[in-house]
């Protein structure tokens, strides 16, 4: 693929920043969800592919979404034809109370590249480049633990592991206890902790736990990108869920099965992008500047080439229609 795309893309996840930062603290995690689909959707118009969204928000989701199924792009007859995931606003709840960590995501693969995973739950094990090839989902929490240890040549008291704060998840905080090793909680935002991970001055050296299945595959890319590497289970919670992936092809028989890496996010045609949306770990967040400008933090990776790039931007406001129109329609009265 073009290695152009990666520029592209991050105009859409700062697009889906900008309209949707209006929104922080206000309390209208739908608001700002809303904000942020229509902002990616309109600036996905102008890259020039053949996309088609295999992860989106779902429908389990009564958020608007830019659904499965959905074809963006300029369509063009010399259009790239690619698979899409993508989460214009990782952290709605986060967002909704003023918190760090949010961001706009976008993940782009060949056609068949990406598992089309359903919009369930799903169990994760994620760690960096140190650790690859060290985890086994089907373990406990503590022999995953001290193998990752072993791997990054740590005390099992010197490992940080990351955890969505829930209950579900009192068996890993309990593991990670008993090996002395340091927890640090989070809320929501799954995708920016599992990116975490694969860059050393987090001080993260791992993410276990139950989360959203479509924050996994594209969690999967970056990972992949940065040469970390993961595991991973689709992890229906609810018979709603279980119905969900049988509509989707999941069999009781897929439901079992581990997921590597390579499942989640085939070969090297791989591109993924975030943009920070509130202040976070990786990304800073989006700042409002004197004279209708904003400035933005973006990162963009390729996996067939581990290229990893920073991109700081000022955006005029007032030269893009798309945020001009955008911007007030959403403005916070």
């Amino acid at each position: 693929m073009d290695r152009n795309l990666a520029l592209e893309l991050v105009r859409v996840t700062e697009t889906a920043a900008l309209v949707s930062s209006q929104f922080m603290g206000r309390g209208d995690k739908n608001g700002a969800d809303a904000a942020a689909v229509e902002a990616m959707r309109r600036a996905f118009e102008s890259v020039n592919i053949k996309g088609e969204v295999v992860i989106g928000e779902g429908e389990l989701d009564e958020a608007p979404m830019l659904y499965i199924g959905e074809i963006v792009g300029k369509q063009n007859h010399d259009s790239m034809e690619v698979d899409i995931a993508v989460d214009p606003l990782d952290g709605t709840t986060l967002i909704s109370k003023g918190l760090p960590n949010v961001i706009s995501v976008i993940a782009i693969g060949e056609k068949g590249s990406l598992l089309n995973a359903p919009d369930t739950y799903m169990k994760k094990i994620v760690v960096g480049p140190g650790a690859k090839g060290c985890i086994d989902i089907n373990k406990t929490p503590e022999e995953n633990i001290k193998a990752v240890a072993k791997a990054l040549n740590k005390k099992t008291t010197q490992m940080t592991i990351s955890v969505q704060d829930r209950e579900r998840h009192n068996d890993i905080i309990e593991a990670a206890r008993k090996l002395g090793a340091r927890i640090q909680m989070f809320s929501d935002g799954d995708v920016a902790t599992a990116i975490s991970t694969c860059f050393e001055e987090t001080g993260i050296d791992m993410m276990m736990g139950i989360g959203g299945g479509p924050e996994g595959v594209i969690s999967a890319v970056a990972v992949k990108c940065m040469g970390g590497d993961m595991q991973a289970k689709i992890y229906p919670m609810s018979e709603q869920e279980r119905k969900r992936c049988y509509e989707m092809g999941f069999s009781d028989d897929k439901l079992d099965k581990v997921l590597f890496i390579d499942d989640l996010a085939k070969g090297d045609n791989l591109f993924f992008a975030a943009t920070g949306i509130t202040e976070g770990d990786l990304l800073r967040g989006v700042k409002n500047l004197s004279n209708n400008r904003m400035k933005t933090q973006s990162v963009v990776m390729r996996a067939k080439t581990g290229t990893i790039r920073f991109v700081e931007a000022i955006h005029n406001l007032d030269k893009s229609d798309i945020l001009i129109e955008l911007m007030n329609k959403y403005e916070v009265k």
